[in-house]
């Protein structure tokens, strides 16, 4: 079965998903759990690793209990399987690509008066130690990627992949993958760019690995640089 064709998902799975995502993250999570958070630990950087741990959470839950187990499919339906060796280059090439988008679409922001605080990097930056920036990266550089490119990628890019065609499943999977960093506004458009190359990399690779990788690498490397900043 050719993965970019079929699959044995229908849409109920898919809504189910897309509800699972914007209304209990998106809004239980990030507007009502949040600020819960913030006042629990009264600290922005770890209310903001907890509510990262607790997106990963429902997300693969959900993944795994709506996708998968009802379907008797195994975490190969969304990608997880090998790499070749040759995809190495794509991960180099792809990664660059990424860093270097990312710059120029931060410089156009602000050149038409996009504002780039972020409270996420603010908490590191107000937090340095060698502990915070240890825990930061492997949030940002590790955990993250893992949930985001299986759901974002590995089910919503691959659901879409089978019914609207590759041009179509590109732009609205980074759509809503650049939709579902509200509330971080300032950093949608980046997110937009970078949902088209993680699904590149899923769709030339036919492994979610390579997007994983491409994206761990860019989130570490801006933890390793807000760190220094």
């Amino acid at each position: 079965m050719n993965w970019k064709e079929h699959d044995q998902w229908n849409l109920k799975t898919f809504i189910a998903l897309m509800i699972l995502e914007f209304g209990v993250v998106v809004w239980g999570v990030k507007y009502i759990m949040s600020p819960f958070y913030d006042r629990w630990l009264n600290n922005d950087f770890y209310a903001g690793i907890l509510i990262g741990l607790t997106i990963t959470i429902i997300l693969m839950l959900g993944i795994y209990f709506i996708a998968l187990r009802p379907n008797n499919l195994t975490w190969r339906a969304v990608g997880i399987k090998p790499m070749a060796r040759q995809d190495w280059k794509r991960v180099i090439l792809y990664t660059i690509v990424l860093m270097i988008g990312t710059v120029i679409i931060t410089l156009i922001t602000s050149l038409i008066g996009g504002s780039w605080e972020n409270s996420k990097t603010d908490a590191v930056q107000e937090n340095i130690t060698i502990m915070t920036v240890l825990i930061a990266f492997i949030s940002a550089a590790i955990i993250s990627p893992i949930y985001e490119e299986i759901f974002y990628r590995g089910f919503i890019y691959r659901w879409l992949r089978t019914r609207i065609g590759f041009k179509g499943a590109l732009i609205l999977s980074a759509l809503i993958f650049a939709v579902a960093h509200i509330p971080t506004y300032n950093t949608v458009p980046v997110a937009f760019f970078a949902g088209i190359i993680f699904a590149l990399a899923y769709e030339r690779t036919q492994s979610i690995l390579p997007s994983m990788l491409i994206h761990g690498l860019s989130n570490g490397i801006m933890i390793l640089l807000t760190s220094l900043g």
